[in-house]
């Protein structure tokens, strides 16, 4: 029986990572499972937004260190041992994860791979893969510089230490901070708020955001406007100002 578990919720999927007796820590089988689940998700037409928790009140506390600690370097070539992260990250869909309790080492590196992260106020994150001897390998250093700056991603990448989900808000670790227990209904009305925008639009933002981050501010620009001009010969764009000048609602096709 697979540990991830998929529901529908109209035009949003809910993958629940369920494995509470350990935390929902990530082994191989478990990144298997995610990685499957967002691959049939894409085919889903139906399917507008993805949504990615943890049951038991828990997103994922982490790498499962008994599985990892007897491995070669080739062990995590041949295994592809990043590839869930990847996944997540190039989803032709948008994800947003759903944080309560711990997001620590790769929980923390498989949230900050989706585009939203909905955090309960008592969550915690963090890296802390110096305290066995290794660093993060799946996004931590990398996404941490981008979005928290040099000196916190340094900070938390040295010590091992956790932040609260509130220090995480502040660095623009996360998108929102909700009450506890509120992180996966809230991340649900974002996916269904999402789901009703033109679909094409939603993927020329998403591409311009994650492309544009690492380019400079020119080439940035340049791409934007090229995603800009070309849904102008997108049925959507008809519709979405025509409805706005008709004041009637849109309907959009993706086309």
């Amino acid at each position: 029986m697979s540990v991830v578990q998929v529901e529908r919720d109209g035009p949003v999927a809910i993958v629940t990572i369920n494995r509470p007796e350990r935390r929902n820590a990530l082994n191989l089988q478990v990144k298997q499972d995610i990685g499957d689940s967002i691959h049939a998700l894409e085919q889903d037409s139906g399917v507008a937004v993805i949504v990615l928790t943890g049951a038991g009140g828990y997103f994922v506390a982490g790498t499962d260190v008994a599985e990892m600690a007897s491995m070669t370097p080739m062990d995590h070539v041949r295994l592809r041992t990043d590839l869930v992260f990847q996944i997540v990250r190039q989803s032709s869909k948008p994800v947003i994860a759903a944080v309560e309790g711990y997001a620590l080492g790769g929980g923390c590196e498989l949230a900050l791979a989706c585009d939203l992260v909905i955090a309960a106020d008592d969550a915690r994150f963090g890296q802390p893969e110096i305290k066995v001897g290794i660093m993060p390998g799946a996004g931590g250093t990398q996404r941490l510089l981008r979005t928290a700056g040099r000196h916190k991603a340094l900070l938390w990448s040295l010590t091992g230490e956790p932040f609260s989900a509130h220090d995480a808000w502040v660095a623009n670790v996360v998108s929102e901070v909700v009450p506890k227990g509120q992180a996966l209904s809230r991340a649900i009305a974002l996916g269904r708020q999402i789901a009703q925008m033109p679909p094409l639009a939603v993927s020329a933002i998403r591409e311009a955001i994650r492309l544009g981050a690492d380019v400079p501010l020119e080439t940035g620009l340049s791409l934007e406007r090229r995603l800009f001009e070309r849904l102008f010969d997108s049925a959507d764009q008809k519709e979405g100002m025509n409805a706005f000048l008709e004041k009637r609602p849109a309907q959009y096709r993706g086309e």
